[in-house]
This record gives C-alpha cells, sequence and structure tokens, in this order.
C-alpha cells in the first residue's frame, strides 16, 4: 500500500513538472509573438507618420492651387498658348 502510496506522488510529481515545462514554453511561445507584434505596431506607426506626412504635402499643393484660382483669378492656360522650348 506504502509503495502504490510512493508511485501515485511520484507521478503526481512528475505531472506538475511537466505542466511546468509546458507553461514555460508556453510563456515564451507568447513572448516572442508579443514581441513580433510590438515590431509590427511600430512600423505601422511609422508608416502612418509617413502618410500623414504626404497627406499634408498633398494638401499644401490644393490649398495652393484653390488660392490661385479664387482669390488671384488664375487659370491654367490653353494648350495653344504654351510654348515648349528645347535645352
Amino acid at each position: 500500500m506504502k509503495v502504490l502510496l510512493n508511485y501515485g506522488l511520484y507521478i503526481v510529481i512528475f505531472l506538475s513538472a511537466l505542466q511546468v515545462v509546458i507553461a514555460r514554453h508556453e510563456t515564451r511561445r507568447l513572448f516572442v509573438e508579443l514581441q513580433a507584434l510590438e515590431r509590427e505596431g511600430d512600423q505601422l506607426n511609422e508608416e502612418w507618420g509617413r502618410l500623414q506626412l504626404e497627406q499634408s504635402t498633398w494638401a499644401i499643393n490644393d490649398r495652393i492651387e484653390s488660392f490661385a484660382r479664387t482669390k488671384l483669378d488664375m487659370k491654367m492656360p490653353e494648350r495653344s498658348s504654351v510654348v515648349l522650348l528645347a535645352k
């Protein structure tokens, strides 16, 4: 009976140790995944900043064109009045 109890305890201890190993492995795997997602988030934030800068650049051109058309009464020249010069 005592031997059976000892074997039972050994099995429980072994299963507990196995569960600790599995939990640590899962923790490491999740940590690696977290780092990859954080890198991806950083890259997306950088791209977002670049896109905002590009949008503001394009908006400036539209604003200048709108100002030229409305306030200065400018317009695109007709094709017949455009002269191309050779180098």
